[in-house]
């Protein structure tokens, strides 16, 4: 016949209980996320002057020009890089192109993971650029085309019109549509190994040129 709980093991148990009752239940009541935070820069702040403060400080290089001259701009930056074959979307416009001289292969019909990787580098827009994180997003858009073809070449060459540098993440976050895939990219693709060694490369393009365009 069992014997009588012992009275010293019920506070031990109910210890118990309580917490297998609080892990099974609804958790804490939700708390009002805080939405006070600075949305975005001070009128006064020069977002194109801090756009390429901030890009240059993750090691990508900016070359300012103007609607004007962008062809040109383009074609120095391939030469300089010696991108002689590169991608480019299919809604890309060709005047950004017209004074390359380089191999542009059109991503349409879509290019072979093996394609793209053999080729130099590519050329694209963008959907949005970010002054305070000097980060660039990319969402599939007409002048962007696949996510994979800015992944692959070891090239970028990222156009971003003035018009499209907002201040801060919030304002971006505003203007993207949350349902496109997007990539966020904060200069070239790097990482650093065990020993804190910067590796580059790795994730994405070696190199980023971003041509800002300034009218």
């Amino acid at each position: 016949m069992a014997g009588s709980p012992d009275p010293a093991s019920e506070p031990a148990r109910d210890a118990v209980m309580g917490r297998i009752r609080e892990a099974l239940g609804d958790g804490p009541p939700q708390v009002e996320i805080p939405r006070d935070y600075e949305r975005a820069l001070p009128p006064a702040a020069d977002i194109l002057e801090l756009f390429v403060e901030r890009v240059s400080d993750y090691r990508a290089t900016v070359h300012r020009t103007t609607a004007r001259d962008l062809a040109d701009t383009i074609a120095s930056v391939l030469a300089a890089r010696g991108a002689a074959r590169i991608v480019v979307p299919a809604s890309l416009p060709h005047e950004w192109l017209g004074k390359s001289g380089t191999d542009a292969t059109v991503d349409d019909p879509p290019l072979s993971y093996a394609d793209l990787d053999a080729l130099d580098g590519v050329v694209t827009g963008c959907a949005i650029a970010i002054a305070e994180t000097g980060t660039i997003v990319l969402d599939a858009g007409s002048d962007q085309g696949r996510r994979v073809i800015s992944l692959l070449p070891d090239l970028h060459v990222c156009v971003v019109m003035a018009g499209k540098v907002v201040g801060t993440v919030p304002e971006a976050l505003a203007r993207l549509d949350p349902t496109r895939p997007q990539t966020w990219i904060s200069g070239p693709s790097a990482t650093s190994d065990i020993e804190l060694q910067r590796v580059e490369g790795v994730h994405g393009p070696r190199t980023l040129d971003v041509v800002l365009v300034e009218d």
